[in-house]
């Protein structure tokens, strides 16, 4: 009821006496338009109802503008999107420095005038270097080759064609001939990071290919294989001078020769070194024994053995002409005997 006299009195001017006041009416802040989304502010829609709850004819929404407020186009919201600031400039010697592809390959070498080998199989491997596009070939030592191995092609742009224009490495791919100054390589295998690089930059790489044997090489193995070697002994003269330097073996000894006609019994040391299997026999003088004072009767060197009782059926590769005395024999057997 009273909301109809409101409206009845709204023509009215704004006198005392035309003014009443609505006791129904408890909200009087302003209606908010903008919503947050996206930490963004939204146009809700235009207020309907005034302060104190009053409709507001004149903020009516049309049919069209209803429709606007529908579409939630990005654009309308957030504004057109914005380019990527451009990246920064990295020439090619500084992205691509230290960065090689590896490939392994071999070729056939014609041998002429030889009836133990037709033809060489020599392995390579073949350096691309990715910041100036140059490629080096180098072949691994092998041992006892006879042949120069190394580096085969220096570090440089090697021409592909009459035309001069140099290898890419688009051009280097498994199980294919590369044609190097008149030589035919075949490229078997690569690294890992090889391959990686060239999937990466949508290359198909092929399979890797079996590498062939050289027959010269496998026919020397064979006979490497049937050689029959010895195993050599531990015994060294150098190692036995080195340990057995100044230790010397003493043994005391008597000839007795009193049996026979003016025969008596002397007393000898004989001292045998170990540094080099020699020998010496020293006589112990007694005072006035009437013998000249030279106590040395068999000066320092290598005594032969006595061959004198060896028996007819002892086999005679054992005790050779040459054979001397050495610490396995019965030293004082043989000299007192």
């Amino acid at each position: 009821m009273m909301c109809e006299q409101n409206e009845s009195l709204e023509g009215l001017p704004f006198l005392p006496g035309n003014t009443f006041r609505d006791p129904t009416l408890s909200k009087f802040h302003l209606s908010h338009t903008l919503n947050y989304k996206n930490g963004f502010q939204v146009p809700k829609s235009y207020p309907e109802v005034g302060i104190g709850g009053r409709p507001l004819k004149v903020n009516q929404l049309t049919e069209s503008e209803l429709n606007e407020l529908a579409n939630f186009q990005p654009t309308l919201t957030y504004g057109k999107a914005k380019q990527a600031p451009p990246t920064e400039f990295v020439p090619a010697h500084v992205a691509l420095d230290k960065k090689v592809l590896r490939f392994y390959g071999y070729f056939k070498e014609t041998v002429n005038e030889s009836p133990l080998e037709h033809y060489r199989v020599r392995f390579v491997q073949i350096y691309y270097f990715l910041e100036d596009d140059s490629i080096q070939i180098m072949e691994p030592p092998q041992n006892n080759s006879g042949i120069p191995q190394g580096k085969l092609v220096r570090r440089h742009r090697i021409p592909k064609n009459d035309v001069g224009d140099p290898y890419n490495w688009r051009d280097f791919n498994l199980g294919i001939n590369l044609a190097v100054y008149g030589r035919v390589y075949r490229i078997t295998n690569c690294d890992k990071f090889t391959r990686d690089f060239l999937e990466s930059e949508g290359v198909e790489v092929n399979p890797p290919e079996p590498e062939p044997s050289d027959p010269y090489l496998d026919q020397r193995a064979k006979r490497e294989t049937l050689s029959i070697s010895k195993t050599p002994s531990s015994f060294d003269k150098r190692r036995q001078y080195l340990e057995l330097d100044r230790k010397v073996l003493r043994f005391d000894a008597v000839w007795d020769d009193r049996p026979e006609m003016f025969g008596e019994c002397r007393k000898f040391i004989i001292h045998y070194y170990l540094a080099d299997d020699t020998l010496e026999v020293r006589e112990v003088h007694q005072i006035n024994d009437g013998r000249d004072p030279f106590p040395l009767l068999i000066r320092r060197g290598r005594i032969p053995k006595d061959r004198d009782d060896v028996p007819p059926t002892f086999p005679s590769v054992v005790m050779e002409l040459t054979g001397e005395l050495n610490t396995s024999d019965s030293i004082i057997h043989v000299l007192l005997r």
